[in-house]
């Protein structure tokens, strides 16, 4: 602990890794920066999931009863034909009696608030700014930012998303580590219930698939589509983007033309492909990535919020076994985390194909008769 105290680290991203990653390092004794482009913590999102390691991870955070004070109680899975009768029905793993309890669903940004409020007063906080440039020395690793003063630091540390800034700064562009699922996605957050309350429903055609989820007078609509190549969009225009959705579900059955009419009038929106992303390292030097920045492993794998924390605690529990050697505290999390996050991305791509986008009706008849 003596060893880092005087440390400095700076986290690039100000979302559920990034604040994670903050209060781990600040608990090792660091002292800690973010730097966000946002002016605040990135809120908003659908419902992450908190289970597995990530549990005893947020137990030792001393966050938990706050997360599972909030939780929401999905109740019921449905999958729907084309004339909006249910077909199958079932109970989320979270409802059946073998579960223990602890898994929690929660909703994106009350995380968030917790994680913020936890470490507020101990982090120091750069908003409305980005790195420009890093640049390494033997001794420390130098910031210089877009809007503020630049400022060496021990250690720099990517939270900052599936399109990181740091990893294009340090380990290069996007295209060369990021993995495509030939499919794309909408998430639209809508402040009203369309369906009954803690239910989950799904429909699907050939090639395509909607999710709605209510909870709390909200309901999330998922739009999903099947692309055999990159489709080329400005992932910060969501004007083209809801195009793009509109397009690509035009004349479709079910509830297709009223839930299209919500998203073209929704504030709340948000596009972008299925994707993975995969490096031979997420070290290099002074830096070190973690979060949706290092293993996104997409939205298929239901465990965004849980890799979320899973990364900085493994991270941080590495730099404070070795101490001043961070170059073998970095070796450790790479080894370590490893195989885990291999797992879970594996899982996130039989999802995509065989759970949620759907290629033929006969596959389509198959999963609704089955459930996951």
């Amino acid at each position: 602990m003596a060893s880092t105290k005087r440390k400095k680290v700076l986290i690039s991203g100000a979302s559920i890794a990034g604040l994670s990653m903050a209060f781990q390092m600040n608990k090792a004794g660091y002292q800690v920066t973010i730097v966000e482009l946002a002016e605040a913590p990135r809120t908003g999102g659908t419902a992450v999931d908190f289970r597995g390691p990530a549990v005893d991870i947020v137990k030792h955070m001393g966050i938990f009863e706050q997360l599972k004070s909030n939780a929401l109680q999905l109740e019921r899975i449905e999958f729907k034909n084309s004339d909006d009768v249910t077909e199958n029905s079932m109970l989320p793993a979270n409802n059946k009696e073998e579960q223990t309890g602890d898994e929690i669903e929660i909703e994106r940004t009350a995380v968030i608030n917790i994680l913020f409020n936890q470490i507020k007063d101990d982090v120091t906080f750069i908003f409305n700014d980005s790195i420009a440039t890093l640049t390494e020395t033997p001794d420390h690793i130098t910031a210089a930012f877009n809007n503020s003063p630049a400022a060496p630091f021990d250690l720099v540390i990517g939270c900052d998303g599936t399109h990181s800034n740091v990893r294009k700064i340090w380990f290069g562009e996007e295209a060369a580590y990021t993995h495509f699922l030939d499919a794309y996605f909408s998430i639209s957050i809508i402040n009203k219930s369309l369906i009954p309350p803690n239910t989950m429903q799904f429909y699907n055609v050939p090639g395509k698939a909607y999710m709605l989820n209510a909870y709390k007078d909200k309901t999330d609509i998922v739009f999903c589509f099947h692309a055999d190549n990159d489709i080329p969009y400005d992932y910060r225009n969501t004007v083209q983007q809801k195009q793009i959705t509109l397009d690509q579900f035009a004349g479709h059955g079910w509830r297709t033309a009223a839930l299209l009419q919500e998203i073209a009038h929704s504030d709340n929106f948000y596009f972008d492909k299925f994707c993975q992303i995969k490096m031979p390292s997420w070290t290099k030097g002074r830096v070190a990535l973690t979060g949706d920045a290092a293993y996104c492993a997409s939205p298929a794998a239901g465990t965004g919020g849980s890799l979320a924390v899973q990364g900085p605690a493994a991270l941080a529990e590495a730099l404070v076994k070795h101490g001043e050697n961070f170059e073998a505290a970095f070796a450790e999390y790479n080894k370590n985390l490893r195989p885990f996050i291999e797992a879970v991305q594996a899982d996130a791509e039989l999802n995509v194909r065989e759970h949620f986008i759907l290629r033929t009706e006969e596959a389509i008849r198959r999963r609704n008769a089955e459930g996951f």
